[in-house]
């Protein structure tokens, strides 16, 4: 096992791995920004390294600045977290020249899975199915012709990341060359390649995704599924496991599929495995090399620490147990609260966080890096916590999540809070009905969506 683990995040995420470090014994390294200089996760460390200004390019994306701390604090192991570095090929091979453990895939798969394109190929022959779409697009010549294979509605996506960049949605042809070069200056500015492809767009679809973990020596698992239907711009709000209403024989074959992904791509560490869910039809859009922000309700479900679960894999060790011996107990749901106005087609919140009420008890959970008085600022996420809730059937997580987000006061910013309300009492979420197109038809009937 590993002495000491260089955290390569902040917030919530790097206030976790700091968790499963002290669980296993081990010394865990925080790096931060000047603007988290007074950051829980650099309060709760054993070592710390300040990488930069507040700019994340100049900190928590710069790479030499990250490697320079694990060097000097003689780290083994780095965990890149979610979101920043975490997907990126590159940070992975040179943690693996630098001889330190990467705490994921290797680079080959994580430059597989991170590559879309390159993922359907190596997919294309396995029989698991598979959306139609196109090759890479770089003209407006390509894109008129390949159109036609594939018709509307298309949903146009960056071919070398996620996360919802460079993914534009488009019904009729008159929207396609505006929607087509507003796609590839997004996926270039956030992703460096401006590559873009078509794919065919499943109206009114779920989407589902399965949490696998696999250890080094080839063993595979899934931690069951996840329903991440509520979302705004591709940007999830509300998940939940496991996913409502859910044919148990789809549900069943979806897992399959998800496992066998990981075999196929020689997949080591946890990932997640995303599917489109339409009727009895699935479709694997895409495979996630790293944690998710959603992984807590698959943890409550499983009774296990996913974070420890990654170190554990990384250091070489075997899972121990099989999937007939991981038993997946009651309902899970998390909600995200944001710091951002919904009522101001989301604007981003700024200022001095104040804390008047925070929610406990049984099978109520929140992770979170904020305290009382922490100031908010523009550079980072908005995420200032994620509240999940587990009970013994659908109903009573759903309750418990209405009690403890009621009990959640934050004040002196807007959040989410009051509109993940709103959707645990709508009739669609209640009876298991929502679909990848429900938030934003609620929110333009409310008149909050430009």
């Amino acid at each position: 096992m590993f002495k000491k683990i260089l955290i390569a995040n902040r917030g919530e995420l790097a206030l976790r791995v700091i968790e499963a470090c002290r669980q296993l014994g081990i010394l865990a390294v925080a790096v931060y920004s000047k603007a988290d200089q007074d950051a829980l996760h650099v309060k709760m460390a054993d070592e710390t390294f300040c990488i930069g200004p507040p700019d994340a390019r100049s900190s928590y994306l710069n790479l030499a600045s990250i490697m320079s701390a694990a060097e000097i604090s003689k780290a083994e192991a780095i965990h890149p977290g979610y979101g920043f570095l975490a997907e990126d090929p590159h940070f992975a091979e040179v943690c693996e020249e630098s001889d330190i453990k990467f705490i994921g895939p290797n680079h080959k798969v994580m430059k597989l899975s991170g590559d879309k394109l390159a993922t359907k190929n190596a997919l294309k022959d396995s029989g698991l199915p598979l959306l139609p779409g196109t090759e890479a697009l770089r003209t407006e010549e390509e894109a008129r012709t390949k159109v036609k294979e594939v018709g509307y509605p298309l949903i146009i996506k960056a071919a070398a990341g996620g996360g919802g960049r460079g993914m534009r949605l488009v019904k009729k042809d008159e929207d396609l060359m505006k929607q087509f070069h507003a796609a590839r200056r997004e996926a270039e500015a956030a992703f460096g390649v401006p590559d873009v492809y078509f794919e065919k767009y499943l109206d009114n679809a779920r989407h589902i995704e399965v949490q696998i973990l696999a250890d080094e020596h080839g063993t595979v698992v899934h931690w069951g599924e996840r329903e991440c239907s509520i979302q705004r711009r591709y940007q999830k709000l509300i998940e939940e496991s496991p996913a409502p209403g859910l044919d148990p024989e789809l549900r069943d074959t979806i897992l399959d599929a998800a496992v066998k992904t990981a075999k196929i791509l020689e997949f080591h560490n946890a990932g997640t495995v995303e599917f489109l869910v339409s009727g009895k039809d699935f479709y694997l859009i895409e495979i996630n090399a790293r944690i998710q922000v959603e992984h807590p309700v698959s943890e409550m479900r499983a009774g296990k620490d996913l974070i420890i679960e990654q170190i554990r894999v990384a250091a070489g060790e075997k899972l121990g147990y099989t999937q007939k011996k991981l038993q997946l107990q009651g309902h899970s749901i998390e909600c995200r609260i944001n710091a951002e106005d919904p009522l101001k087609n989301f604007q981003p919140a700024v200022g001095r966080l104040e804390i008047k009420g925070w929610p406990s008890g049984l099978g109520v959970r929140i992770d979170t890096h904020i305290y009382n008085g922490i100031f908010i600022g523009p550079y980072y996420d908005s995420l200032l916590a994620k509240v999940i809730t587990h009970g013994e059937d659908r109903e009573s997580a759903r309750k418990r999540m209405i009690g403890a987000l009621q009990r959640l006061e934050l004040v002196n910013l807007a959040t989410s809070r009051d509109l993940c309300l709103e959707i645990l009492d709508h009739p669609k979420f209640v009876a298991g009905t929502t679909t990848t197109r429900f938030l934003e038809e609620q929110l333009a009937k409310a008149g909050m969506v430009k």
